[in-house]
């Protein structure tokens, strides 16, 4: 029966506690512990069973209990100082500020697929999902003015179970925003605000929901409304559910449906940041209001959009990408080449590498690399791994100058690091360590944390992980209707005083979940040596499509059952953010096992060494950037591979002789007061050395700093003045790819011939005929560095020519002095790149001229 009207009925809270619901509805409670003691406060066990939802709570408490809180002067205290602790938080701007100052213009806009954020909305897969949510954490802790720009999944991603074989089942439950920390924008009226996106022979409409983050606000648009189709209603229904319509649906949404959502809701972006490829649509939709609203060529408005879009990769093979192929990206988005004067080849080679093969997919991150003047990976191999990849985008550049830099992600401190672990920072390094850098004096006070202290408070953090565990099997069990023998079984889980080493994270088979299974025999005795024993806790989701992964959960069920060993290896079902910080808390070692060069960046084990955890892990990643040796054991030695099989066995075998080695025997090595002094010595350092460095802190600087500013700038001077000076450029740039084929460098003379002496130096004149363009269109460099077995320059370095005017011919004549400070076979080259002051770099038209 469906309703004739509906209603929104919010919590009736007595006057005197009406500052719980400003509380409830910003998600800086997460990150402050005191704002969040006050809800357990409030009803510790509803504060459990609500999802840690303090808006559920508010709508389900007793009047009875709100009376009776209303009248605790303990309790008012308490909600009245966390009440003024977020007032304070949200003035404060002062990082962002001292950078910009007051009176700048100017808002990021991040687009991003998922955001994790709490375990009250589940609206996230993983690892980029939470990277998203810290990052807008940190944007806020910073005071910049971003806006988040997602997609509000009525059943977002699925929560996992298993079967009585140990098979991951999935279950979808359905979000109730109106329970939820969400706002619904209204127009003035008070109507819903909404927006209108073209799908093929109709509109598809979505409304808005803010997420207040901090000082941040998050916009998700939610279709699951009439008067759409049931069909389109299901656009925002799951995330990464369904075949490849549906995300182009949802892609669609994100990206043109998201530029005109912050259209909607007034805002004036500055800077528009796709996390991932999936947003990248709405650099089309950027290009059609810009040409619409202000009367610019498709060239003038593509201009505008590329210096002001920036994109981040975090994908290390090209499988990764979405591709859609041709038929299907005119059906869905044939009218932009219409409006943009485009032919549907011209369109399309928007989003390829080969823009000549008329008959290949349309590649989301080309499309999002090729509409920005910002590309980056998320770590320093990943950005190694990538550029290789793109190269093709730039004929003719070499490998280590492709224009991909690399940002490494970090996590959000106050987020990941338990209470008590965060209370004893607070009072030995002092209230701002999550926000130092690394190079600050305050990490020396970390040797002033008493051994003693630290091992016991870590003790602490690994029995509430048992607890936890135990507490959560035993539920997880009833739900399934295990047999009460099983249920018991559970409850003799995990012992809080053997050396538990953890492993979370998405099973995809490249991350070699069971790769310490693989000598049965080995593992079992290191499992269960009497004197130093070793307990495993594992978690982690499959996607529902990704059988292999699936393989692997069952994999290590079996494992556990077959073999008994449910007292020292768990497998925590339906991982989310509330199991993930009990275990980098709780654990003492984090494990990751992935294939070289495959983890792109890796967070978890990010959020373990800010507890103090050592890892334990293949060099990839982040952990490749680590003091691998102070701050944990590096399996291998970051070695390629040709044979899998043979890479397996080397590294699990490499992994037990860590393990029997040297883990083992440092954490049971204790003096006459039971503390492992190495132990806490390799805690400190692992708290000390990566938490000032990974940290979204210093991550979102690093955006800022590289490339907000900057981007934001250039948007600022691209449309400057009715966007004259991306009318000129656009035009630049036209005139100068009209011409670049007919430039003929017709000498290079070098004063020396074939042997030169260490520190000689070498006179390299050139003459180059421009052809119709002049000296300030064009760079002219040098290109020297060693030369390799196969005749190439490696790792050359580029050298600027001085201009010297023009010969009798009109020739343009450039010259410069080198001097090589190491003896060897050495080489050198010269070409020529475009130049413009309004060039985001030099590369960015694409083309590059070679000595022959």
């Amino acid at each position: 029966m469906q309703p004739i009207r509906t209603f929104n009925v919010s919590p009736s809270l007595p006057a005197i506690l009406e500052p719980l619901r400003k509380l409830a509805y910003n998600l800086h409670w997460d990150w402050n512990v005191d704002t969040k003691d006050l809800f357990r406060r409030l009803d510790r066990d509803l504060w459990d069973s609500s999802n840690q939802n303090p808006v559920l709570m508010l709508g389900t408490i007793s009047q009875e209990r709100l009376q009776e809180m209303a009248e605790d002067e303990g309790f008012i205290a308490q909600m009245n100082r966390a009440a003024q602790q977020l007032d304070d938080y949200l003035k404060n701007r002062a990082w962002y500020r001292k950078q910009r100052g007051t009176d700048r213009q100017e808002c990021y806009a991040y687009f991003s697929m998922e955001f994790g954020l709490v375990k009250a909305l589940p609206i996230y897969s993983g690892g980029l999902g939470v990277l998203a949510g810290d990052h807008l954490k940190s944007a806020s802790d910073l005071g910049l003015p971003l806006a988040g720009v997602g997609l509000l999944y009525q059943e977002g991603y699925f929560s996992q179970y298993l079967n009585a074989d140990g098979w991951q089942q999935e279950r979808y439950p359905l979000n109730d925003f109106y329970n939820m920390p969400l706002h619904l924008e209204r127009n003035p009226d008070g109507s819903e605000l909404r927006i209108e996106v073209d799908y093929p022979g109709r509109k598809v409409y979505a409304r808005i929901w803010r997420v207040q983050v901090g000082t941040v606000p998050l916009y998700l648009m939610d279709t699951n409304i009439e008067p759409n189709s049931r069909y389109d209603q299901d656009i925002t229904d799951q995330l990464y559910g369904g075949d490849k319509t549906l995300r182009m649906h949802q892609e669609i949404m994100l990206g043109i449906g998201g530029v005109k959502m912050l259209k909607a809701l007034g805002l004036t972006v500055t800077a528009y940041h796709m996390n991932e490829g999936h947003a990248a649509f709405m650099a089309l939709e950027r290009i059609r209001m810009l040409m619409e609203e202000h009367h610019l060529s498709f060239l003038e408005a593509e201009q505008v959009v590329i210096s002001s879009s920036m994109f981040t990769t975090h994908t290390p093979v090209p499988a990764g990408f979405d591709l859609f192929e041709p038929d299907m990206v005119m059906h869905y988005l044939g009218q932009y080449p219409k409006m943009f004067g485009l032919s549907q080849n011209e369109f399309l080679a928007l989003g390829r590498e080969d823009t000549k093969d008329l008959s290949a997919p349309l590649n989301m991150a080309i499309l999002a690399i090729k509409m920005s003047s910002f590309v980056n990976g998320v770590a320093a191999l990943h950005g190694v791994v990538s550029r290789p990849m793109f190269q093709g985008l730039w004929p003719g550049l070499p490998e280590e100058e492709v224009p991909i830099t690399s940002i490494t992600n970090g996590v959000h401190a106050r987020s990941c690091v338990a209470k008590s672990t965060q209370e004893l920072y607070d009072r030995y390094l002092g209230p701002d360590w999550e926000m130092t850098r690394k190079d600050d004096r305050l990490w020396d006070r970390m040797s002033s944390i008493p051994d003693e202290e630290l091992w016991r408070n870590h003790e602490r953090c690994r029995s509430e992980l048992v607890v936890f565990a135990r507490e959560w099997l035993q539920k997880t069990l009833r739900e399934r209707g295990a047999a009460q023998t099983e249920i018991e079984h559970a409850r003799e889980a995990l012992d809080p005083k053997v050396l538990t080493i953890g492993f979370a994270r998405r099973f995809a088979t490249y991350k070699r979940a069971t790769l310490f299974l693989r000598d049965v025999d080995r593992i079992m005795r290191i499992m269960r040596d009497k004197n130093r024993p070793v307990q495993f806790v594992i978690a982690g989701k499959a996607h529902p499509m990704d059988i292999p992964g699936k393989e692997l959960i069952r994999d290590i069920v079996h494992f556990i059952r077959e073999h008994e060993t449910i007292s020292s290896m768990v497998f925590l079902p339906n991982y989310d953010i509330n199991v993930a910080r009990m275990m980098v808390s709780g654990c003492d070692v984090w494990l990751n096992t992935p294939r070289r060069p495959r983890e792109a960046s890796g967070t978890s084990g990010m959020k373990a060494s800010m507890n103090g955890l050592p890892n334990l892990s293949i060099l990839d990643g982040w952990w490749d950037e680590a003091d691998y040796v102070r701050t944990g054991w590096p399996i291998g030695h970051g070695e390629f591979y040709e044979d899998t099989k043979y890479q397996d066995e080397v590294e699990a075998n490499a992994l037990y002789d860590l393990m029997e080695k040297e883990v083992v025997p440092l954490f049971y090595n204790r003096d006459a007061d039971g503390i492992p002094r190495g132990w806490t010595a390799k805690m400190k350092d692992s708290i000390a050395l990566n938490c000032p460095f990974f940290n979204t802190a210093r991550m979102v600087k690093d955006y800022a700093r590289r490339a907000y500013f900057p981007v934001s700038d250039r948007y600022h001077t691209m449309t400057n003045d009715g966007c004259a000076p991306a009318k000129e450029l656009s035009q630049w740039k036209k005139h100068l790819l009209g011409k670049w084929q007919d430039i003929k460098i017709e000498a290079v003379d070098i004063s020396q011939d074939k042997e030169v002496k260490v520190n000689q130096s070498i006179a390299v004149k050139s003459r180059i005929n421009l052809m119709g363009l002049t000296p300030a269109d064009v760079q002219v460099e040098l290109y020297q560095g060693s030369v390799d077995a196969n005749g190439e320059i490696v790792g050359g370095v580029p050298m600027v020519m001085e201009y010297l005017g023009e010969d009798p011919h009109n020739a343009s004549l450039y010259t410069a002095d080198i001097t090589y400070t190491s003896s060897g076979l050495q080489g050198l080259s010269l070409r020529v790149l475009p130049k413009h002051d309004n060039l985001s770099s030099p590369y960015e038209v694409g083309v590059i001229l070679w000595a022959h």
